[in-house]
């Protein structure tokens, strides 16, 4: 399988969310914010996973 690059990129960008998350919770103590930011930042990896996995309806 050929590599891919911004699944690659995304998934760098995920780990990167998660861990100012667990930053935010544990040093600032921020909840809600981090809990947003949580959600918004692993949505792009799950979208990008979807659409590698989908087929188009013309091929």
């Amino acid at each position: 399988m050929k590599e891919n690059v911004i699944q690659q990129k995304s998934y760098a960008f995920v780990i990167r969310i998660v861990n100012l998350y667990k930053y935010l919770v544990e040093e600032k103590k921020e909840y809600v914010p981090s809990k947003q930011l949580l959600r918004a930042g692993t949505s792009i990896g799950a979208n990008i996973e979807e659409a590698i996995g989908g087929q188009s309806e013309y091929e």
